[in-house]
Order: structure tokens, then sequence, then C-alpha cells
């Protein structure tokens, strides 16, 4: 009876994987101590034809967050234009900024980056 319970748990393991390929927009790096963390937006495209037949490009901006580590590229050589592929975890973070407003920010946190 116990190990069928384990297996159920096994197949409902959560698993929280991104992996992303598309071109950088902009890039900040800031230093943080010892440390580099680079802020990059990511432009990811999605083509699909609609009901006359047209080939429609959709784009997806997606909010990158990376603490330089060994096995990434120096974030100070990611320019605009690049192509990168990460790989990471969703996060999503609410905040309230000065006049009051309440907003939701979404951001891959990456675990791998590379240069394509």
């Amino acid at each position: 009876m116990e190990t069928a319970n384990k297996d159920n748990q096994n197949k409902f393991e959560q698993l929280n994987h991104v992996m992303l390929r598309g071109a950088v927009g902009r890039v900040k790096v800031t230093n943080v101590g010892t440390s580099k963390v680079a802020r990059i937006s990511l432009a990811t495209n999605y083509s699909y034809k609609n009901q006359e037949g047209t080939t429609v490009i959709e784009t997806t901006w997606h909010s990158i967050n990376a603490w330089q580590n060994s096995s990434f590229p120096d974030l100070e050589k990611i320019k605009s234009g690049d192509k990168l592929y990460v790989e990471g975890r969703i996060r999503t973070q609410k905040y309230t900024d000065q006049e009051g407003h309440e907003h939701t920010m979404t951001e891959i946190l990456a675990r791998k980056l590379e240069l394509c």
C-alpha cells in the first residue's frame, strides 16, 4: 500500500521548467555586491496561418533575470539583437507602485544561458 502512495506522488511531481530561444531586446547589467545580475528582454515568435491562409507572426516578450555564474557567458557581452537560448523557471510576483496600484510581474529566472 505504501509503495502505491509513493507511485501516485511521483505522477504528480511539480515541475517549473522553461526553455526559450529568441532575440535579445534590451539588456541591463547591474553590479550587486561582488556579483552581477542582468535583466534581459527576450522576444520569441510563433507563426500560424489564419482563416484566410495568411501567415501571422505572434511575438511574445519575456523578462529574463540572470545572476552571473560560471556556466553563463559574460553578461556584459550580451547585446541587443543577439540570439539567446535560456533555461530556467517562471516566477510571478506582485508589487505595489508609488501611486498605490498593484501590479503582477512574471519573469524567467535563468539557470542556463547560451549565445546562439
